[in-house]
């Protein structure tokens, strides 16, 4: 049987902000966040009437100082109620926000800061030290606000902004995605990105059917990723319902969050129910008051396992920040253990081409494409690639976006994922590109060449595997693939560092001079099993957030 959703939602409101400041006025008393404050202790609430005072007095801040539409600010904080608050002060103004990832390299931030043209930063002071960092040495001369005890009377902005009032389809956001030309690149959302993507997974229903005024949503999904930003804390304002902050992911606590937080919803990535499924069995683990989890990439063998261990049920889906709307299967029977993620309706459209853009037959693997099922088949989407039209030009096939996902489609319509025809290694949830990890390694003065693909890995999905052609006289040894990791790792973002590197004489090309990847292992060939494939994986830690240190950090998702 065919099920599809409920009518999208269509707020009225023309930014996030506005919805929030409508939802205020009718739920005053309802929490608005629940967070542990340090990680420890009881999970205390504040109101959606108390937040909307803190939004209030920081917006009149940004206002007077003569920020709104045109400026955008880069927000470095991470998961914490004052990101929300700055957000929605600006928000409120037509300030469209750059969110910063604390566990970047100094030379990631600082061109995002740059890339994005980001006129002030506001930074915790837990992440002050490494701001601090990005902008030593360089030249760039930015305001830096603090977000934890913002100035009534900010210095005034260079240029003040012609109109301090958001519209619907004014800027509200730049997130950066991984591609295949290795800088990220900035998606450019809007605030009816926002507020049409909220609606659509506030009208899911299913499984997922969200309550009025009663949900308690826990996403330990990073706040500079659309999941978490834009769609379930856009839904939970809309529909008056409670965001449970923390940090991370942390395995040994999720339960204990789980439950001190009364939270009736999960969002997960693929890695978190195989690493929960690897605890012994506790007691808080059937503590809790959850319903239902949402999230996408769950190993088909442990989908049934966690469902009958943990006792609620694991919706899979599918998104990505280009797109704004998804897929999700939500409805019984469910697919489970197959990777299915629901199914097209009259809301988002979908084709499965092969290479020359011919639709396939049921069954057949091919490139995943969607456009909405509005008369404007882009309605919904992003506005763009910043600064780069021809790459957003390259994304669309006339009206239909290139996901790049491989999927194929059985004869009821559900779509199943397969593989991704992009250059891209997703590992615990990160999309990461590996011409950029190419680009760090051939940098290295040992280094001629190198190539990046992905390896499968049981408990995160895939590893980043790099082949590398060494100068002459560079042994291919462990001393020399340690080195080539700590290149990596001091100049990227922990997860990107390469957790096997396998040395090579030489790298297939053609006649272009392009490494033919496919051909770098010959048939039978086991790359793990190679004398010169080094595993480095166990090196993979994040070494700060702030005051983390490795040892602190080693536990939580990596």
């Amino acid at each position: 049987m065919v099920h599809r959703q409920n009518d999208p939602i269509d707020y009225p409101d023309t930014s996030v902000a506005a919805l929030f400041e409508r939802t205020a006025a009718r739920l005053p008393d309802h929490p608005f966040v629940a967070v542990r404050r340090g990680g420890v202790g009881e999970f205390t609430e504040v109101t959606y009437r108390d937040f909307l005072s803190d939004v209030l007095a920081a917006r009149q801040a940004y206002r007077a100082a003569g920020y709104g539409v045109g400026t955008r600010a880069a927000i470095l904080i991470g998961n914490e109620p004052a990101f929300h608050l700055h957000y929605l002060a600006l928000n409120g103004l037509g300030v469209s926000i750059v969110p910063l990832n604390a566990d970047a390299r100094p030379s990631e931030m600082l061109y995002l800061i740059e890339h994005s043209e980001a006129t002030f930063v506001t930074s915790s002071r837990r992440c002050r030290p490494i701001l601090d960092e990005v902008l030593a040495g360089t030249s760039l001369s930015i305001p830096v606000f603090d977000a934890d005890d913002l100035p009534a009377q900010l210095p005034p902005a260079s240029r003040a902004a012609g109109r301090q009032q958001a519209g619907r389809d004014d800027e509200a956001a730049i997130l950066y995605t991984s591609g295949t030309t290795g800088r990220p690149k900035g998606c450019v959302l809007s605030n009816r990105y926002f507020l049409e993507a909220a609606g659509l997974y506030a009208s899911w229903g299913g499984g997922l059917s969200l309550r009025e005024e009663t949900e308690r949503l826990l996403n330990p999904l990073p706040l500079f990723h659309m999941n978490n930003l834009a769609v379930t804390t856009t839904a939970m304002i809309a529909k008056g319902g409670c965001n449970v902050m923390v940090e991370r992911f942390s395995p040994s606590s999720w339960w204990a969050d789980c439950r001190d937080s009364k939270a009736t919803l999960v969002h997960y990535l693929g890695v978190m129910p195989a690493l929960l499924l690897a605890r012994p069995v506790e007691e808080v683990e059937r503590q809790h008051t959850v319903r239902a989890g949402i999230g996408a990439g769950v190993d088909p063998k442990h989908h049934s396992a966690f469902e009958a261990r943990f006792g609620f049920p694991l919706l899979e889906l599918w998104g990505m920040t280009e797109v704004g709307a998804g897929f999700i299967d939500n409805h019984e029977p469910r697919q489970m253990g197959t990777r299915a993620f629901g199914r097209p309706d009259s809301l988002l459209k979908a084709r499965i081409v092969d290479e020359n853009m011919n639709d396939v037959q049921p069954g057949t693997p091919g490139e995943l494409l969607v456009q909405s099922g509005d008369p404007n088949p882009r309605r919904g989407f992003f506005s763009g690639y910043l600064k780069d039209g021809k790459a957003t030009e390259a994304a669309w096939h006339e009206d239909w976006f290139r996901t790049g996902d491989v999927v194929r489609q059985d004869e009821t319509g559900m779509l199943y994922f397969v593989d991704r025809r992009k250059n891209i290694v997703r590992r615990s949830g990160e999309n990461i590109a590996a011409a950029e990890v190419e680009a760090c390694l051939q940098a290295h003065p040992e280094v001629v060449q190198a190539a990046v693909i992905a390896m499968p890995d049981a408990l995160r999905e895939e590893e980043v595997f790099a082949c590398v052609v060494l100068r002459d006289g560079v042994a291919q040894d462990l001393a020399t693939a340690r080195r080539l990791f700590d290149w990596v790792f001091d100049h990227l973002v922990y997860f990107k560092a390469p957790g096997y590197v396998s040395f090579r004489h030489a790298l297939p090309t053609t006649g272009t001079q392009k490494i033919q990847k496919g051909l770098i292992f010959g048939d039978g060939e086991d790359p793990l099993a190679l004398p010169t494939t080094f595993d480095l994986r166990e090196l993979k830690r994040r070494t700060r957030t702030g005051s983390d240190t490795a040892a602190s950090g080693t536990e939580h998702m990596r």
